[in-house]
């Protein structure tokens, strides 16, 4: 993938059906231009539903406020919850996807859904470099990371995922991000790829 999202475009349709529909995750298909542009359009809906949510806060620091709550609902949560994956499951669904729809972050990646994922659970350069062979190195790493999935973030403490959000784009060794719950707010943030536990792609097969 290159540097922002939109230029998602100028890859060759056969490059970018490859990339959505094959590797560890899903058998090789053929894939239609009205496959393509189905799927690039739901990309797009889904990170301009986000992008327009930036700037959304906590009403006091709790886990609350109207819009925030609106997140939490659309999971059957009220407010006072963490709502990261609440978050990036109101996106997908205001684009028009049923799933994922779950407030709980591991939820959203089942192992059919997930790529990338560490074996490791520090955030150290060891997990920038297995990820990278999952693909050969990390230019292809970068080129198979797709804007609008799922990123999730390891918490030692937890032993589990407890932060997610959605991916932006790739820059170099880094990801730019639009998240919710992040210092009690939605925001676009930049996390080097070696703090990121796993990647989930909802898109590629619906």
């Amino acid at each position: 993938m290159a540097t922002v999202y939109p230029l998602f475009f100028g890859l060759l349709l056969i490059a970018v059906c490859s990339a959505v529909g094959t590797g560890n995750r899903y058998v090789e298909t053929q894939c239609t231009v009205s496959d393509y542009w189905r799927i690039a359009s739901l990309r797009d809906r889904i990170l301009h539903i986000a992008q327009n949510e930036i700037g959304v806060r906590e009403a006091t620091g709790h886990n609350d406020g109207k819009r925030v709550e609106e997140y939490l609902r659309y999971t059957h949560l009220g407010k006072g919850h963490q709502w990261c994956a609440a978050f990036v499951s109101w996106c997908y669904g205001q684009a028009g996807l049923s799933q994922p729809r779950n407030p709980w972050s591991p939820a959203l990646f089942p192992k059919a859904r997930t790529y990338g994922a560490m074996r490791s659970t520090s955030a150290t350069i060891v997990e920038t470099q297995s990820l990278s062979r999952i693909f050969g190195d990390v230019a292809s790493l970068q080129n198979n990371i797709h804007y609008a999935d799922i990123f999730g973030i390891y918490s030692p403490t937890a032993r589990r995922i407890n932060h997610v959000g959605l991916v932006k784009g790739v820059q170099e060794q880094y990801l730019i991000t639009i998240e919710g719950n992040s210092s009690d707010k939605v925001e676009s943030r930049r996390r080097h790829l070696s703090t990121i536990y796993a990647l989930a792609d909802w898109i590629g097969d619906n």
